[in-house]
């Protein structure tokens, strides 16, 4: 159900704020998941129109043709379309703003997967490929960032966090969400899909800490845009070639979810109370 905090008796308190002191229009869960299925149905749909064909190659994005017609192109209308959303809603000064601090320890999340980003980009393969295809790929980087964290880590978090539940169960929804939407790519990848969704919901919980850290939305656009850039640069051009840096990655992947399954009961500052 979605109410627009405009008078007393949808919710608000009859001044346009609605009762839990924060401001815009509420949006249930269940309305959320309808939402993102319009996003995905954006990157899909328009990918199937402006796409060009690539199974004849082993790279992704052969081609600086391919990468902008098969990604670009569908990943920049899905971030008009979630900027449009957060606009309706009355959300950008809570989507923008996260005040939800953590424990000084996590900071290392934000710190580690930036400088694995930037040491496993495959600069090698990079410096072989023509400029606009490099060009392309970085603007990549920056949509992918923008887009999912506008969507997942903007409004899913506020969509969860207004909704009354602790902050553990905001992490745990939205990051769910943000890989069960990856299941989408099913249509592409196959049956391998349904073990990136579970892959990038753990990736989705070390963006959720970035933005914790941050106080801002911007951190975890800038860590997703560089790690996802650092995985497609080995993806790009006629022949694909993974780096050293890509078990980098995964390496890191792997010590961030043990070192957080371990810690996660001190995630929270002492003094942290319960979101109303």
């Amino acid at each position: 159900m979605v109410q627009d905090g405009t008078g007393g008796t949808d919710g608000t308190d009859g001044t346009g704020a609605i009762r839990d002191g924060l401001p815009g229009r509420r949006l249930a869960w269940p309305w959320f998941l309808v939402i993102v299925a319009v996003y995905a149905g954006i990157i899909q749909g328009l990918g199937f129109l402006t796409g060009v064909d690539t199974s004849s190659s082993d790279s992704a994005f052969p081609t600086t043709e391919s990468l902008v017609r098969n990604a670009l192109i569908p990943i920049g209308a899905s971030i008009v379309f979630a900027a449009a959303v957060v606009t309706w809603l009355g959300w950008w000064g809570e989507v923008l703003h996260y005040r939800a601090p953590v424990r000084r320890w996590v900071r290392w999340v934000p710190a580690s997967m930036l400088a694995v980003a930037l040491l496993g980009l495959n600069y090698g393969h990079l410096g072989d490929q023509s400029a606009s295809l490099v060009v392309s790929l970085l603007l990549l980087g920056l949509f992918v960032g923008v887009g999912e964290e506008l969507m997942f880590r903007g409004i899913g978090v506020q969509v969860f966090r207004r909704a009354g539940l602790t902050e553990g169960k905001v992490a745990l929804f939205s990051s769910l969400v943000f890989g069960l939407v990856h299941l989408s790519n099913a249509f592409g990848a196959g049956a391998q899909a349904i073990f990136q969704a579970l892959i990038v919901s753990t990736s989705g919980y070390f963006f959720y800490l970035c933005l914790r850290v941050g106080g801002v939305i911007l951190l975890p656009m800038l860590v997703h845009g560089l790690w996802d850039t650092s995985l497609f640069s080995n993806l790009v051009g006629d022949e694909p070639q993974a780096s050293l840096g890509m078990a980098l990655i995964i390496v890191l992947q792997a010590v961030l979810i043990v070192l957080l399954l371990v810690r996660r009961r001190s995630i929270e500052p002492e003094a942290a109370e319960t979101p109303a």
